[in-house]
C-alpha cells in the first residue's frame, strides 16, 4: 500500500496539550485489506435515492415539495466570482463575512438545486447546477482566507474545513446528476474529479503530517472528524480506482483514531455542545458512512468511548435550545434531532433517541437544512419516516460529571440548573474561565457565560485575549490585585474534586494556578455547590494571598433586569418574571454594574445573542482588603 501521509491545515482554534491515549481503535481492529474486502464497489454503491420514485418511497411528500420549492427560488441565483479584494478582506480588515457570504452562498444554493433536480428529474435545474459547479471549480481556493491568512498558493493546496466540505459536495453532484452533466459537456465531471483530487485527495495522501488537526501527540479538535467525514463521502462518491478508494478510506479511519485518542475516558468535548455537532456528531458521520459502505463490516459503535462521547450532548443540555456554553460554544442551539435519533439507535442509547425525537418535534428545521455536513442532511431526510408515531418523553439528565474536562452539570427540584468547571486555559476555543459557573432557572438564563463574539482575524491571533468575552474579567470569577486569569496550558485548576448526591452537587477546586504569579495568590479554594435541600447555589471563595491586596473584585454576568435597592441582595428578574436573589455581605462589598461593549466587528452578535437583552457585568468591590479571608454568595429563587 502506498504510504499514507496526512496533511493538516492551519487551525482556527487553540489546541490544548493533554495526554494522548493511544487507543487507535480502528487501527487495532482493522487493516486496509479488511477495508478492501468489505467495501462495496464503486459501481454498486448507491447510498441515496436517485429517481423521483425512490425519493417518494423514502421521504414524505411534504418535505420533497419544499425541497423542490427551495430549488425553484434559486433558478436565477447568480454564482458570483470571488475577487482578490474580497479574498484579502481577512488580512486587510479582519472581516470574514463578505467572503463567507459568497462562498457559503454558492455551495448552499448548489445543494438545494441539486436535491430539487434529483427529486423532480425534469432537467429544469441543470443549467443552474452546471453554472454552480463551474463557478466553484474556477475558484483558486475552496476554503476560506482565514485558514490560510490571505491568498492561496495554488501550487500548494491547503485542506481546510470548507475545502473538504466542497469536495463532498462535488461527490454528491456527481452521484445525483453526473450523467445529466455529461449531456451538457463530458468535461464537467472530469473537471470535478480533477479539482477534488488536486485539492483534497492528493494532499491528504501525500503531504507531511506536521499540522495540528492530524497530530499524533496532541489532542485535535472538531477539524479532524469534520474533515474526515467529508473526505470519506468524497472518496466513496468520486474515486473509481478501487485500490486507492480503499486506501483513502483506511486513511480516514486512522485519521479519526487521532481524534478519539485525544478524548478523555468520559468522552467530554472541551469545545462545548455547539462544537460537538461538528466534532462528536462528525465522528458519527464517519462511522455511519463507513458502516454503510462496507455492509456493516467496519463498525465500532459498541466501543464504550463512542457511547460516552455521544452522551456528552444530552448531559450538557439545559432546557429548550439552551446548552452549557463554556469556551466559544454558543448558548443557544437548535439541535439536529434526526441525527441524534440515528446516532442513538446506532449505539442503543435510549436517552439520545428520546432527545432526538424531542428535538425534531421542536426544531425540525435544524435537521432539514444547514450550511454544512451535507451527507448528514441527506441521511436525515431518509430517516424521517423511521420515526415512531408515538414517542417516549424526553427527561433531561439530573446531573453529570466529566472528569476529563472537569465539567459538572446538575439540577434541583425548583428548576435550578447549574454548570461549573475547572480545566485549564489552553483548551480548544479557550476562554480564560477556570472556575466559572452558570445558573439557569426553569430554562431561563440568570448567571451566564456571555459566549463568543463574531469571528474575525483578531479572534484567533495573539490579540485574542484583548477581546473582553475571552477574558476571565468578564466571567463569573474574581479579579485579584487587578489581575484576571492568564492563557496557557500551565494556567489550570488544582485539587479538583466533584461530589454528587441527592443532597448536593459540588465542585471544589483551587483556581490560584490559573492566575499569574504577579497576582500574588497562594491559594484560592473555590466551592460551587447546588444545594438540593435548600434549592440554592452557594459560591464560596476561601483564599490566602502573599500580601495584603490592593484591590479585590468578584464578577457576575447576567442578562436579567437588576434591582439593587436592597442592601446585600441583588434581585435578578428574568424575562418571564422569575426573580433570583444574589445575596452578599454589604459590609464587605460595594456594588457597580457595567455594560460590556457591543461596538466593533467582534461584538456585533452581542446585540442580539441573548434575545436582544444586553449582557451586564455586576462587579462587587471589596471594601476591606485583607490577605486571608473566606467569602460566600448565595443564589436562590426569591
Amino acid at each position: 500500500m502506498k504510504k499514507i501521509i496526512f496533511f493538516v491545515a492551519i487551525l482556527i482554534s487553540h489546541i490544548g496539550i493533554a495526554q494522548i491515549t493511544q487507543r487507535n481503535i480502528f487501527a487495532k481492529k482493522y487493516t486496509v485489506d479488511d477495508v478492501k474486502k468489505a467495501l462495496i464497489p464503486f459501481n454498486e454503491y448507491h447510498p441515496y435515492p436517485k429517481t423521483p420514485e425512490e425519493w417518494q418511497a423514502a421521504v414524505p411528500d411534504s418535505v420533497l415539495k419544499q425541497i423542490v420549492k427551495n430549488g425553484e427560488n434559486l433558478l436565477d441565483f447568480k454564482f458570483e466570482a470571488i475577487s482578490g479584494t474580497v479574498s484579502l478582506d481577512y488580512v486587510r480588515s479582519g472581516d470574514r463575512e463578505r467572503h463567507g457570504k459568497l462562498s457559503y452562498g454558492k455551495r448552499n444554493a448548489l445543494t438545494d438545486l441539486l436535491l430539487a433536480e434529483s427529486i423532480e428529474n425534469k432537467g429544469r435545474f441543470m443549467e443552474a447546477i452546471f453554472n454552480g459547479v463551474w463557478s466553484i471549480c474556477e475558484e483558486s481556493y475552496w476554503g476560506v482566507p482565514a485558514h490560510i491568512r490571505g491568498l492561496p498558493d495554488v501550487e500548494n493546496p491547503v485542506v481546510d474545513l470548507f475545502s473538504a466540505e466542497t469536495a463532498s459536495l462535488m461527490g454528491l453532484v456527481d452521484y445525483f446528476v453526473g450523467e445529466k452533466l455529461d449531456k451538457i459537456s463530458k468535461l464537467i465531471r472530469k473537471r470535478m474529479y480533477y479539482e477534488t483530487n488536486k485539492r483534497i485527495f492528493e494532499p491528504m495522501m501525500t503531504k507531511a503530517d506536521s499540522y495540528g488537526w492530524m497530530s499524533k501527540t496532541k489532542p485535535v479538535n472538531n477539524w479532524n472528524p469534520w474533515i474526515m467525514s467529508n473526505w470519506i463521502s468524497a472518496t466513496l462518491l468520486l474515486e473509481k480506482d478501487e485500490k486507492r478508494r480503499a486506501e483513502m478510506l483506511y486513511g480516514t479511519m486512522l485519521g479519526t483514531d487521532l481524534y478519539l485518542n485525544g478524548l478523555g475516558e468520559d468522552g467530554g468535548c472541551d469545545e462545548g455542545p455547539s462544537y460537538w455537532f461538528a466534532a462528536g456528531a462528525s465522528v458519527y458521520d464517519c462511522l455511519e458512512l463507513l458502516s454503510n459502505a462496507t455492509k456493516n463490516q467496519i463498525n465500532i459503535y459498541e466501543e464504550p468511548l463512542i457511547k460516552k462521547m455521544a452522551s456528552y450532548v444530552y448531559k450538557t443540555h439545559i432546557d429548550g435550545y439552551y446548552f452549557v456554553n463554556f469556551a466559544d460554544a454558543d448558548p443557544k442551539l437548535r439541535p439536529d434531532g434526526l441525527m441524534l435519533y440515528r446516532f442513538g439507535n446506532a449505539i442503543k442509547d435510549e436517552k439520545m433517541i428520546q432527545m432526538g425525537q424531542w428535538a425534531f418535534r421542536n426544531f425540525s428545521s435544524a435537521s432539514m437544512g444547514g450550511s454544512y455536513h451535507r451527507p448528514r442532511r441527506i441521511e436525515n431526510l431518509l430517516s424521517i419516516k423511521q420515526l415512531p408515531k408515538e414517542t417516549m418523553p424526553y427527561i433531561p439528565v439530573n446531573d453529570a460529571w466529566f472528569a476529563d474536562i472537569q465539567v459538572l452539570t446538575a439540577r434541583a427540584k425548583n428548576g435550578f440548573f447549574m454548570a461549573t468547571h475547572g480545566g485549564h486555559n489552553a483548551e480548544s476555543h479557550n476562554h480564560n474561565d477556570v472556575g466559572d459557573f452558570m445558573l439557569y432557572a426553569n430554562g431561563e438564563p440568570v448567571i451566564i457565560d456571555a459566549g463568543r463574539g463574531n469571528y474575525t482575524a483578531r479572534t484567533f491571533s495573539n490579540k485574542r485575549y484583548e477581546l473582553w468575552f475571552t477574558q476571565s474579567n468578564y466571567h463569573n470569577l474574581p479579579i485579584i490585585n487587578g489581575f484576571g486569569q492568564k492563557d496557557g496550558r500551565q494556567f489550570e485548576a488544582t485539587n479538583v474534586k466533584s461530589t454528587i448526591s441527592e443532597k448536593e452537587a459540588t465542585l471544589s477546586l483551587d483556581i490560584a494556578g490559573a492566575y499569574e504569579k504577579e497576582a500574588g495568590i497562594q491559594s484560592w479554594n473555590r466551592t460551587v455547590k447546588l444545594n438540593r435541600v435548600k434549592n440554592t447555589v452557594e459560591l464560596t471563595d476561601d483564599y490566602v494571598l502573599s500580601n495584603k491586596p490592593t484591590s479585590l473584585q468578584q464578577v457576575f454576568m447576567t442578562i436579567c433586569t437588576i434591582d439593587t435597592s436592597i442592601a446585600g441582595k441583588i434581585l435578578l428578574k428574568t424575562p418571564k418574571g422569575q426573580v433570583v436573589s444574589l445575596q452578599y455581605d454589604p459590609k464587605i462589598w460595594d456594588l457597580s454594574i457595567e455594560l460590556p461593549s457591543t461596538e466593533g466587528m467582534e461584538y456585533v452578535s452581542f446585540k442580539t445573542k441573548w434575545d436582544n437583552l444586553p449582557v451586564q457585568r455586576i462587579i462587587l468591590n471589596a471594601k476591606s482588603l485583607v490577605q486571608k479571608s473566606k467569602n460566600s454568595f448565595t443564589l436562590g429563587l426569591n
